[in-house]
Parts: structure tokens; sequence; C-alpha cells
């Protein structure tokens, strides 16, 4: 497999990396970057063949990775369109949908689109991907082992699931900070010095996390078995429920997948 991306920010640095990591042969790489900067850090580190242009870089091979910002995504899909053949097309930039990209392509049909998450950067990432009817089984199967070079990848049959996906997982790790931090204000209230109290947080959720992945019973079954009758456990629970945090914290992730609707209506519009 042959790829090339456009835009060589942390989201291409990291499949690049990570595709080295697992034994591609980085010579199958491009990078199309701006930022002379940028080029000379992807060059230096892994060995990738860097351009400033996408015509510089045409042909592309097999798949053609879009990783810039969304605000730049249909600058960019101008200046590929002329240089496509029959490359799949994988869009990482969050919030454009495919039927604009497509437009901006010229009627490009071969279009997929994914929505990473940053634990991507450790190799640690779950991904969300969809691609439309045009794209071949080969080709799917090419972007879905361009997404694993960095973590777990996740089908979604219908495009518009790919705003609950940011939801969920894209935002989710911004939650899962939210909680880390609060917990570690909590342990510090409670006279726990703060380097312990951040240890404390970070691998109990960590741990926590390694369990329930582990483990084939549901999470409530595995909250339970920590929840011991009259105990510690069941009194903050308790103090959970009454403050509802349950519905707040499924009314926050409406209120990120309304965003994420809302995004995609900004973006594409001409």
């Amino acid at each position: 497999m042959d790829l090339t991306f456009i835009g060589g920010g942390n989201m291409a640095t990291a499949l690049a990396g990570g595709l080295a990591a697992k034994g591609f042969d980085t010579q199958r790489m491009k990078v199309v970057e701006l930022l002379p900067e940028a080029r000379a850090r992807l060059t230096g580190s892994l060995g990738v063949r860097c351009f400033e242009q996408p015509a510089a870089a045409a042909p592309y091979g097999d798949v053609v990775v879009l990783a810039v910002k969304p605000q730049q995504m249909r600058e960019a899909a101008h200046a590929l369109a002329p240089h496509l053949k029959s490359e799949l097309v994988l869009s990482i930039a969050a919030g454009i949908r495919l039927a604009d990209l497509g437009r901006w392509l010229g009627g490009y049909a071969r279009l997929a689109r994914c929505m990473p998450n940053t634990p991507a950067l450790i190799g640690a990432g779950v991904t969300g991907l969809y691609a439309r009817a045009e794209v071949e089984s080969a080709q799917r199967a090419q972007a879905e082992a361009v997404l694993e070079a960095v973590g777990e990848v996740i089908w979604v049959d219908d495009e518009r699931l790919l705003d609950p996906v940011t939801a969920i997982s894209a935002s989710g790790p911004a939650y899962v900070f939210f909680f880390i931090e609060t917990l570690e204000r909590a342990a510090r209230e409670l006279g726990i010095e703060a380097g312990a109290a951040r240890r404390l947080a970070i691998a109990t959720f960590r741990g926590s996390a390694e369990l329930a992945a582990r483990s084939s019973e549901a999470p409530a079954t595995l909250r339970e078995r920590v929840t011991s009758k009259g105990g510690t456990t069941e009194r903050a629970l308790a103090s959970m429920r009454s403050d509802r945090v349950d519905e707040a914290i499924v009314r926050a992730v409406r209120a990120a997948n309304d965003r994420a609707r809302e995004l995609g209506d900004e973006l594409g519009r001409d």
C-alpha cells in the first residue's frame, strides 16, 4: 500500500509513526505539508518524503489521508481534485461531511471519513470509521489498516453516527481528564500530598478501565462488586445519584452530539 498524507500535524504524524512501528516501509509514504520545519521534522524522524504542495506529491498511491484542519479542507480538496485517479480518500477532519467533501473534489466518490481521538498519539486510540458505498472492500481494508496503527477501529454503517462517535470517544478524553482532575482535587482536599493525589487518581482510572476492558462482565456488574452494603462506595454512589450525576453526563454527551451536527452544517456551507 502506498499512501499520501495531506497535512503533517499531530494526527498524521501519529498515523505515520504507528505504521512505521508496525513495519510499514516509510518510503511508501508521502506527506504534503506547508510548514518547512514540519517537513524537516517528518523527514528526520520517520524518513518519509515531504512536499510543499499536493501537485508535487502526485501520483498519490492507494490511499490519500486528508489530515488538515476542517477550515482548510475546502482549499485542500480543490488543490487535490485534479490529480485524483482511483485512490481512496480518507478524511480525518472533524465535522466535514462526505457530501461536502465530494462536492469540493469535483464529484469524487471513493471517500471514507473517520473520527479518531487524542490517545491515538500514544497508540491507544479508538476511531469511528465510515465509507461510502463506492469504496471497494480492498479499500475499506486499507483504511482500517491505516487507522489500526494507532488503536482500535469501529465501523459505523451510517455517516450520521459519526456525530455521536465524536461526542463519546473524540470528546471523551476531555471527560476522563475532567474526572481525573476532580478526583485529584478531592484527594488533595482530604489531605493527600499533590503528587500522590495525582498518582492515585490516574492509576485508579487506568486500572479500572483496563479491568473493564479485560472483563466479559458489564460495567454495572463490576461496579456492584466494589459496592458493599453499608460501605464507603455505597455512600459515594448514593451521593452521586442524589446529584443526578449520571443524567448530567448523558446531557453533556447529547450537547456534544448536537454541536457536532451543527459544525457539520457550518463547515459544509459554500
